[in-house]
């Protein structure tokens, strides 16, 4: 997948600008604050449609301005297809293929996949199991539709399932039997899921290891780990096991939106253990397997954002980066950095086409 071209109106800083992208490697190049990493996060909406930073869409509408609209030219080696993401400030979201609205926006998902590295992805080490299990969504529904299907739907039977059990709690009853009505729905779609989950972390540790390995020329074991109250025990008794216990807490305590991914580095916390460094290189080689994994599983090359990322690691992992990025032969590449003089030297160690915007 090759973006060609990208429109911007009223996105973020950016009022209109207009750019035409190299195939192979395009920088972003400035000051910071001009709105390097906005033009990735145009990119991002592209793709996924929404922002990487986890902004909400109307947030991203430039300052007294009505909307914004981002339109790309995409080539998926057939033929050329426009992409449209119009947000006004009154209306919902639309998403458009060559001038056809989805009918949902998640029939979107997987058509122009990409993997984000940004200094961001340090929360995935340091945050909540809320923030890794949306990374783990994210990776899975870029390559398998129906998980993100049986995501949608079981997320829609939790958020029922909790309403009626604070409905419960205000009006001071309970109904063990209409309550049961939401476990097969959520047995199903979050049985799936889970087996999903396991088999796509079990797919990515080699891969981790081995990219970890080249980046880090060092000699530590590291690993992901998924953690689910669906290895324990099956969906429908750890239901009826924790029926009293939801009842008490008003929400639904266990199931698949309660899982987690767990980071080790040679046996322990890599958050408790690792050094900056170490951290990064493990960050890295987790979304390079991202890459390697949607590539094989969809036959389709992901685009790659690097935003910010030479001003966060050191000139050896920022060599063993761009080498392995080059022999992987990870297709269509964007970059964002302030140091022209440091963009032109990595530019020219990869000795791709390329292309460098000055913003």
């Amino acid at each position: 997948m090759i973006i060609r071209k990208l429109h911007l109106i009223n996105f973020k800083n950016h009022q209109e600008k207009s750019f035409e992208f190299s195939p192979q490697i395009n920088c972003f190049v400035g000051n910071n604050g001009v709105g390097k990493t906005n033009v990735l996060d145009a990119l991002h909406y592209l793709s996924v449609a929404k922002s990487f930073l986890g902004n909400t869409d109307l947030n991203n509408i430039k300052t007294d301005e009505d909307f914004f609209a981002i339109e790309g030219e995409i080539s998926d080696g057939e033929k050329e297809n426009i992409i449209k993401v119009q947000m006004p400030k009154e209306a919902k979201k639309i998403i458009k293929k060559n001038d056809k609205s989805y009918d949902r926006i998640a029939d979107h998902i997987g058509f122009l996949p990409s993997v984000i590295i940004s200094p961001y992805d340090s929360n995935l080490i340091s945050d909540s199991g809320e923030s890794r299990r949306k990374f783990l969504d994210a990776m899975i529904s870029q390559t398998d539709s129906d998980y993100l299907f049986n995501l949608i739907q079981y997320q829609k039977t939790v958020q029922q399932r909790n309403a009626l059990l604070k409905n419960f709690a205000r009006n001071r009853y309970f109904d063990a039997e209409n309550l049961k009505i939401y476990n097969e729905p959520l047995i199903k779609f979050g049985t799936k899921i889970f087996e999903k989950r396991q088999q796509f972390t079990d797919s990515i540790v080699p891969l981790i290891q081995q990219y970890y390995d080249i980046i880090s020329n060092g000699n530590e074991k590291v690993t992901v780990i998924y953690q689910s109250h669906l290895q324990e025990n099956d969906f429908g008794t750890l239901l009826q096991e924790n029926s009293e216990k939801d009842r008490m807490l008003t929400y639904t305590s266990t199931g698949i939106h309660k899982d987690d991914l767990v980071f080790e580095m040679n046996g322990n916390s890599l958050k408790k253990i690792g050094s900056q460094g170490q951290q990064k290189s493990f960050l890295i080689a987790l979304k390079l397997s991202q890459m390697n994994r949607i590539k094989e599983l969809t036959a389709k090359t992901p685009v790659l954002l690097l935003d910010d990322i030479f001003d966060k690691l050191d000139d050896t992992r920022v060599s063993q980066l761009i080498e392995l990025v080059n022999q992987e032969h990870f297709g269509q590449i964007f970059i964002t950095d302030t140091n022209l003089e440091r963009t032109e030297k990595v530019v020219k160690k990869i000795n791709e086409e390329s292309k460098i915007f000055e913003i």
